[in-house]
């Protein structure tokens, strides 16, 4: 099977899963839900994944899925910051709307306590890729600061986003997750623009 297709059947059955998982909680969910929702199979599902629990970690492809599709419909005139605020937004609109807090601290604690792989830490993934990108651009342009790394504002950057989803997770949900970043995370993050 090609690379290509083969992402393309992985990404249908983790779509198909994270939407099941919202409409009808994880615990509800089966594989063959899964697999009926996705139009796969039992086999390609079981290609990829051991058991439903390990869909809990393909949040960060969900994430990053996203992350493709926002990094078309960036508009080139807005500034680096305007972007990462434009990323930040729409990822946090679509955690509110389709990722279930429960599910989402799951994957968090999951990722405090886990001993392989930590998703979300992983530096190939499209995310940060996409922000160095963009940041790399946005200090060539002398819109942030050139003292400090590519890969320190990066991580800055991934820092305030886990903490506010963290936080958010805290209090269950209580406050609008993308309200409540567009107006922290210029605070939190102001400090790396010249």
């Amino acid at each position: 099977m090609p690379k290509k297709d083969s992402r393309n059947t992985k990404m249908k059955i983790v779509n198909a899963a994270w939407e099941l998982f919202y409409k009808n909680g994880y615990d509800s969910t089966t594989v063959e839900d899964v697999v009926d929702e996705s139009g796969t199979s039992r086999g390609s599902f079981y290609h990829y994944f051991n058991s439903k629990e390990e869909l809990l970690s393909t949040l960060s492809s969900l994430f990053d899925s996203k992350y493709e599709e926002l990094q078309e419909a960036l508009p080139e005139e807005m500034s680096g910051f305007e972007k990462l605020m434009y990323l930040n937004k729409e990822l946090f609109i679509m955690i509110e709307n389709r990722i279930p807090i429960d599910l989402l601290a799951k994957l968090y604690s999951s990722q405090l306590t886990l001993k392989g792989d930590r998703t979300l830490l992983d530096h190939n993934r499209i995310y940060y890729k996409l922000l160095r990108r963009i940041v790399i651009e946005s200090q060539e342009k002398g819109e942030f600061r050139s003292d400090v790394s590519v890969n320190e504002i990066v991580k800055a950057y991934a820092l305030c986003e886990r903490a506010i989803i963290s936080d958010w997770c805290l209090c269950n949900g209580e406050y609008s997750l993308s309200r409540y970043s567009e107006t922290l995370f210029p605070i939190l993050f102001g400090g790396f623009l010249k």
